[in-house]
């Protein structure tokens, strides 16, 4: 394996274990009584102080251009919609489940351009997206095997639309001239707001109950969001977008670890098998796409 193959990969790994860690730090704040809003909104907070500050370190420009400012805005609303239906769906569905799921939005960023934009869908990704349906299908069990929810199912897929338009807004707008890191740093920016109005303006804002609670909103900031962006730009650059979803089949893995391990998660035979078939039908819709190991600036969000 040569050097520039070498860091891209670990890095992509490195990105989606990152994010997948998602539940660990997001579940405890639950059980300690925090609501999504507010959880939600200290992640975004601390992620624009860290990613500001990211951006100073770097010396990369804070400018904005008129004509990017409606798309930025754009981005941040999206942005918070696909963290906040992804987070509530934490409350009535294994988080593993659903970062599993969340999975499929590569091929409903592939059914967009297609769509919408006139990019040829190949028959792989048809048999992708009809594989995805099938594993998903698989994941429901009968009541009392697990914590499943066809609500929580609507909340993640709802959630990886949302996240599919944020990444076609991107490819399609003037955003495309932005740095990634200033292109996340303006889509967390425009997203706080989102919460702030869910809190009724910080009437409902919840202090963090105690030292576990602090720690767990700042790794929310850290690790999902800060590494797992950093470590994604140098995989993308390195190896390419394609590739670099690829492995992301790591950040749904490490969720359902989390989930099993950590917070005692049970999965039935079913599920495991369920899981496996959305995981093997992404990766196989992804590795026909002809820009597979190819460099390229693809800006992805922090969230």
């Amino acid at each position: 394996m040569n050097r520039n193959l070498w860091i891209g990969t670990v890095s992509g790994i490195l990105s989606a274990v990152s994010f997948g860690l998602n539940p660990l730090f997001a579940l405890p704040l639950y059980q300690h009584g925090m609501t999504t809003s507010n959880v939600l909104f200290y992640r975004f907070l601390f992620a624009v102080i860290l990613m500001g500050g990211l951006l100073k370190i770097r010396h990369k420009s804070f400018r904005l251009k008129r004509k990017q400012l409606l798309p930025s805005v754009f981005s941040g609303i999206l942005l918070a919609f696909t963290c906040l239906l992804m987070f509530l769906s934490y409350r009535i569905l294994d988080a593993g489940i659903g970062s599993t799921i969340l999975f499929v939005y590569p091929i409903m960023v592939a059914l967009i351009m297609g769509i919408f934009f006139h990019e040829k869908l190949k028959p792989v990704t048809w048999l992708g997206m009809f594989c995805c349906l099938a594993g998903i299908v698989m994941l429901y069990q009968s009541a009392g095997s697990g914590k499943f929810s066809v609500l929580g199912v609507v909340y993640v897929l709802l959630s990886a639309l949302v996240y599919a338009l944020y990444m076609v807004n991107i490819r399609e707008s003037s955003l495309r001239d932005l740095s990634s890191e200033a292109v996340t740093f303006y889509a967390m920016l425009f997203g706080l707001p989102i919460f702030l109005l869910c809190l009724r303006g910080g009437a409902d804002l919840q202090l963090p109950p105690d030292a576990l609670s602090w720690g767990c909103l700042i790794g929310l900031a850290c690790c999902p969001a800060l590494l797992s962006f950093v470590t994604l730009a140098v995989s993308i650059h390195y190896v390419g977008p394609t590739m670099t979803a690829v492995l992301g089949v790591f950040e749904p893995l490490t969720a359902v670890l989390v989930n099993v391990f950590v917070f005692g998660g049970v999965l039935s035979p079913r599920q495991i098998v369920g899981i496996a078939v959305i995981l093997t039908a992404v990766t196989f819709a992804l590795s026909g796409k002809k820009d597979a190991g190819k460099p390229a600036d693809c800006p992805k969000a922090a969230g």
